[in-house]
């Protein structure tokens, strides 16, 4: 009864967000790379933590909770996915400390890494309209990258980097000279270039340096390898590396929210949490500039040139309407063709990385994401679980505290006896013309 009660609350409130100013697209249409939607006033269905308040779900409210307090963190976002259905979603903690705003599922929070995961399902795309095949030559006269500021490379072997091998880090590059995506300074002073340093900077500025391995002979983990299959997206489709990916991969989906946010306190969108360090955190230096010293989380790390590699912003709702249109499983319909989810879940070389995936294991495929302020995990599971969390605050472990949250959250889901049958996805139902059928929970 309490459920039923809080429900309809909750239906009410979605209900009064979206009647008369939602745009509404069938899950079955596909926009062309020329049409663009209008901005829907309400984007993305957006659902509230009533849904998930429920006894059966206190096992994961206790430990989530607790986690954020054993680590310091501020708050985060979980949803989980069963057998194509969206059966939990909620938010813990706070968006906003300050002002003592909780955050709600339909919060945005950095992914970082996780951006790669959108860029390879981008790249499936166009292997799949033709347009690019994965041994394409990337750079080069015969490359896809052919533009002149691209032909001026030190290291020969740079003509032998494939489309494929930026996907799964095999292309040669490593962060021996440091992480080029996150050293804005040394790439200005080298290349002689004004803030902010352009993407194009610093592909130009690793050219010229000679490549750690030969490509496709070991994996590398790279984000300027996903820098530049931003370009090459951008040249092979004719658009906007953002723009392509909301027409031909997001709003199909029906995610409109999702988007590449920005790097300062002042570019916060509209539903994005607050981000938060380690209270003993020190200053960077601005990424605008040589002397200003600012917070690594506003402004130490520029996220609009991240982009394809780290600078996506989402919901963990949405994140999960992309994983079940790429998991291969039969409900609902992927997005991608068979071939095209095997050969992104497949790895080749020994110890290296599948496209877009962090990992692939015997029951599981993961994602992982960590900038200052935030840390992401998404995972696919062989049992038709899947879920996304992301938090808005990170840990001094950086990348390794992903084991963490993976521990707690394989604890955590083996404790809830029984999963819901209705669908949260389906939530949009309810504030169409009264006339459709309704859910019933």
């Amino acid at each position: 009864m309490k459920f039923i009660y809080k429900t309809g609350l909750a239906l009410l409130g979605v209900v009064s967000m979206g009647i008369g100013n939602m745009t509404y697209f069938n899950s079955g249409d596909s926009f062309g790379g020329d049409f663009v939607p209008p901005a829907p006033t309400v984007a993305s269905h957006r659902i509230s933590n009533t849904f998930s308040d429920q006894d059966r779900f206190e096992v994961i409210d206790d430990n989530v909770n607790r986690f954020l307090r054993r680590n310091h963190l501020a708050g985060a976002s979980l949803s989980v996915v069963k057998d194509g259905k969206l059966v939990f979603t909620k938010g813990y903690g706070f968006a906003d400390k300050e002002k003592s705003i909780e955050v709600q599922p339909y919060n945005l929070f950095r992914i970082a890494s996780v951006s790669k995961l959108l860029t390879a399902v981008a790249v499936m795309k166009l292997v799949e309209e033709g347009k690019v095949s994965l041994d394409d030559q990337v750079f080069g006269s015969e490359g896809i990258l052919n533009d002149s500021i691209f032909l001026n490379y030190r290291d020969p072997k740079i003509e032998r980097i494939t489309v494929k091998q930026l996907l799964n880090h095999s292309a040669g590059f490593t962060n021996r000279y440091g992480d080029p995506m996150f050293i804005p300074q040394v790439v200005a002073k080298k290349m002689k270039v004004d803030y902010p340093v352009q993407k194009q900077d610093i592909i130009r500025f690793m050219l010229g340096k000679r490549l750690h391995y030969p490509p496709g002979t070991m994996s590398s983990y790279s984000n300027l390898g996903y820098a530049i299959l931003e370009e090459v997206i951008e040249k092979v489709s004719g658009m906007d590396y953002e723009l392509y990916v909301k027409t031909d991969v997001l709003y199909p989906l029906e995610i409109f929210d999702m988007q590449i946010g920005g790097s300062y306190s002042h570019e916060r969108l509209d539903l994005e949490v607050k981000y938060y360090e380690p209270d003993d955190a020190y200053l960077v230096k601005d990424h605008m500039s040589d002397d200003k010293e600012v917070p690594r989380s506003y402004g130490g790390n520029d996220i609009k040139t991240l982009g394809a590699a780290g600078g996506w912003v989402a919901s963990t709702t949405d994140l999960l309407r992309l994983v079940v249109a790429i998991d291969g499983f039969d409900t609902p319909a992927d997005i991608l063709s068979a071939n095209s989810i095997k050969e992104m879940s497949t790895t080749e070389l020994l110890g290296g990385s599948p496209l877009g995936w962090r990992g692939v294991r015997k029951s599981y495929w993961y994602r992982t994401g960590t900038l200052a302020g935030t840390a992401a995990l998404v995972v696919r599971q062989d049992d038709g679980l899947s879920y996304a969390i992301v938090f808005n605050c990170n840990s001094w472990k950086g990348p390794k505290f992903a084991n963490d949250i993976k521990y707690m959250m394989d604890r955590t889901l083996a404790k809830v006896e029984d999963w819901p049958d209705y669908n949260l996805f389906e939530l949009k139902n309810q504030i169409k013309p009264l006339r459709r059928k309704t859910i019933v929970f």
